[in-house]
């Protein structure tokens, strides 16, 4: 399991938030994706999880770049 939660460059689709939450638990991003889908048919506020998650995510760039330093 990865410890760190980024948004990967890599296997994206929208804004990588599934992406880097299948990397940090293990999961492969299809599953997350789908779990996140179903999640829709229920009432709930995924869709600003979703949101709030993009903005608080560093994307992998900026967080590779951060540890050089």
């Amino acid at each position: 399991m990865s410890r760190k939660l980024v948004r990967p460059r890599q296997g994206r689709m929208l804004a990588g938030v599934c992406a880097g939450l299948a990397q940090r638990f293990g999961m492969s991003a299809g599953m997350v994706r789908l779990l996140f889908l179903l999640s829709l048919l229920l009432p709930g506020t995924q869709v600003i999880v979703y949101l709030i998650l993009w903005v608080l995510m560093p994307n992998e760039d900026r967080y590779l770049a951060s540890n050089r330093h």
